[in-house]
């Protein structure tokens, strides 16, 4: 079993970003980028990356999907959205954040993440710190959201962060983020999210045992 083997497995098997399992179609436009920083959030905490995304979906459905439409809504409005999608142990506290959250980002950015992306220049670290503004946003959201986001901010890439590294060294792969990039590049399902593929079916195989299993039953 080589590791382009193990790549190409991982990512024909789980080569699916949390953005994509969210619906969120994402562009370096305001909304799409605005979703990612909602579902970026609400994956950071401890509840199972499943309920995250099934509650950010239902955020968008109920037309939460900008930060102005974060804003008009009610509080009750979403809590029920996010009991709906069964993030239920954080969710007054997490409609607050996000009401909060939109607000500040409408302030400090006009509602517009490429405007942190200019201000950061390329700077991970500075992304990061004003990822870290908004309300609830740890240091694993930030990662969380630096990870998807490669896909249309190639500047960022290749990240791996220690959740991602982890699934490598669990699939006995390198443990360089630019040696993983390479093999993603040299795999049959190579495409354009390259990086951002790749971090989320690493991350899945950290979090999922069977993930591992089945890479390394068809490798």
């Amino acid at each position: 079993m080589t590791a382009r083997r193990t790549v190409e497995v991982l990512l024909s098997r789980y080569g699916t970003t949390y953005a994509a399992e969210a619906g969120i179609r994402l562009r370096n436009t305001p909304q799409p980028l605005y979703q990612l920083l909602v579902l970026s959030d609400l994956l950071s905490a401890r509840i199972r990356a499943s309920v995250a995304v099934a509650a950010a979906r239902a955020l968008f459905a109920h037309g939460m999907r900008s930060p102005d439409r974060m804003i008009g809504s009610t509080w009750q409005q979403r809590v029920d959205a996010l009991g709906e999608g069964g993030y239920r142990r954080y969710d007054e506290r997490t409609a607050t954040q996000l009401g909060d959250g939109a607000e500040l980002l409408l302030v400090e950015y006009g509602g517009d993440l490429r405007r942190l992306r200019k201000e950061a220049d390329g700077n991970l670290d500075v992304l990061r710190s004003g990822l870290r503004r908004t309300p609830g946003m740890g240091p694993a959201g930030a990662d969380i959201f630096v990870r998807e986001v490669q896909a249309v901010w190639p500047e960022t890439a290749p990240f791996l962060d220690g959740k991602a590294l982890q699934g490598a060294e669990k699939l006995g792969l390198p443990a360089s983020p630019a040696k993983l990039a390479r093999l993603a590049e040299q795999a049959e399902q190579a495409d354009d999210r390259g990086p951002a593929v790749l971090a989320a079916a690493l991350v899945r195989a950290a979090l999922d045992k069977h993930v591992v299993d089945d890479v390394a039953a068809r490798a």
